[in-house]
């Protein structure tokens, strides 16, 4: 029997709204200095938790996309020019935060000639400059596998580099359409080779498989990945990929412990769990 598509939400999904003066004032920071977050273009249901501390993942190289994923509510379409000031932008805002561990991320863009790997290369730069104490992890792109534009993250060399394989490789085409999972995997064996501690995510509740989980773990393990966070998909709009089943937090516990008996050195696994939370602990 087929599983019912988009199935009532479980009550161990529901977050509680957030509140928090820390939140209010890294929201103001946010819309002063025009920057984008993956927390708020992603609809993460931890933002109240994660702003309300003090943190937040900046999103970089614009809030428009190259490519058009299932599952991202990110808006896709034809970015505008690199804003030059970025790098320094962010910079500030980390300052003004008081941010130790701060998460980088970006949009695909493929229209630029090396995917804006030198704009990530420089907002870590000019961060470090900022704030020598804080320290970073970069969730950026495939870069469609040009190992020179990977090079130029290793090259700054941030505390932990993420590339998240997002789903098991059956579903990689119906659910990351312009993405390769083997490219996946091959972005991350470059970033370990080159010295980084690397990290990767995927997503449940699409219509994967037990065995097809574990059996991306193990790719992820053979190119040296030592943190996995594992989460539950949720539906954006009606116009993203609906959700196939709403996993129980026994399953995620599961996926835990098998996790770490393949050697990972942080397996992060349950229905509310995204790429960046409780990065700042993943660096131990």
């Amino acid at each position: 029997m087929k599983p019912t598509l988009n199935p009532k939400k479980p009550k161990w999904l529901k977050v509680k709204l957030p509140t928090a003066t820390a939140y209010k004032k890294v929201k103001t920071i946010v819309k002063e200095n025009t920057l984008h977050t993956i927390c708020e273009s992603g609809n993460c249901p931890n933002v109240g938790e994660c702003w309300g501390e003090g943190t937040a993942t900046f999103m970089i190289l614009g809030n428009i996309c190259t490519r058009s994923c299932g599952f991202c509510n990110v808006s896709t379409g034809r970015p505008l020019a690199v804003d030059i000031l970025e790098p320094i932008n962010v910079a500030n805002s980390v300052k003004l935060m008081d941010v130790k561990h701060a998460v980088i991320t970006s949009v695909d863009r493929d229209d630029l000639k090396d995917g804006g790997a030198s704009i990530w290369a420089e907002t870590i730069s000019e961060i470090r400059r900022m704030n020598p104490n804080t320290t970073m992890e970069t969730l950026i792109p495939d870069f469609k596998g040009r190992k020179e534009d990977i090079q130029k993250i290793i090259e700054v060399a941030p505390e932990m580099v993420s590339h998240n394989m997002e789903t098991v490789r059956r579903l990689t085409k119906k659910v990351r359409i312009q993405a390769k999972y083997d490219r996946s995997l091959e972005t991350l064996r470059i970033l370990k080779e080159g010295g980084m501690k690397t990290k990767s995510g995927i997503m449940l509740g699409l219509g994967e498989k037990d065995e097809e989980v574990i059996e991306t773990m193990r790719d992820l393990r053979e190119v040296g990945v030592s943190v996995v966070t594992i989460g539950q998909y949720l539906q954006p709009t009606k116009k993203h990929l609906p959700v196939v089943e709403f996993v129980h937090p026994d399953k995620f516990a599961e996926f835990k412990r098998i996790g770490l008996s393949l050697g990972f050195r942080v397996v992060e696994s349950g229905p509310l769990v995204r790429s960046s939370y409780h990065a700042e602990k993943h660096l131990i």
